[in-house]
């Protein structure tokens, strides 16, 4: 039953998925932390982090990782399954409909319209991101002064690392090791 829940609630997601991985994140969190209740913010968090840093698209490795955190391996295959195998049939129609009526004009209003909203729902996701990496909270805190300076630090190298084009896998390594160092001689 776990499996064939994590295929529906997977490919719920892909179906309305709209503007890549990133988009996804927030629909996955909303369904694995907050509606299921199967993984932790912070877990979620880390699945994510480990999604970018291996090869692949971010929302299948999402799936996969968040799948065998659930139910294993049979739990990493449904999830998988369930992301990808909507997404094959809705990019072969709209395959064939940009090719057949890309020109029109309605056609670019509808992508100038979805183009906002899929940055809404990355900034969505990096609001709860940022709560948890700088004040450790998954809600927004009662006292704003309490936050974590290790994480405003990494926080702010990444956002300076990333603005002057440095490679996400170079970041995340050097981040990873700030972290550790942080925590070796300031916790």
């Amino acid at each position: 039953m776990i499996y064939f829940l994590l295929f529906i609630e997977f490919a719920k997601i892909s179906l309305v998925c709209v503007g890549g991985g990133y988009a996804s994140m927030p629909l996955i969190q909303a369904s694995v932390v907050d509606s299921y209740h199967w993984l932790t913010l912070p877990e979620f968090i880390d699945i994510f982090t480990i999604s970018q840093m291996t090869p692949g698209p971010i929302g299948i490795n999402a799936a996969t990782f968040a799948g065998m955190k659930v139910a294993g391996l049979g739990g990493a295959i449904s999830a998988t399954m369930g992301f990808v195998t909507p997404s094959l049939f809705l990019c072969i129609i709209l395959a064939k409909i940009m090719f057949k009526y890309g020109d029109l004009g309605s056609i670019h209003g509808i992508l100038n319209g979805l183009r906002p909203a899929v940055m809404a729902l990355i900034a969505a996701a990096c609001v709860s991101f940022v709560l948890l990496a700088v004040w450790n909270v998954e809600e927004p805190p009662q006292d704003w002064t309490t936050f974590d300076p290790k994480g405003l630090i990494i926080l702010i190298a990444a956002l300076i690392a990333a603005q002057k084009k440095i490679g996400v896998i170079k970041i995340l390594l050097t981040c990873g090791v700030l972290g550790l160092l942080l925590g070796k001689f300031f916790y």
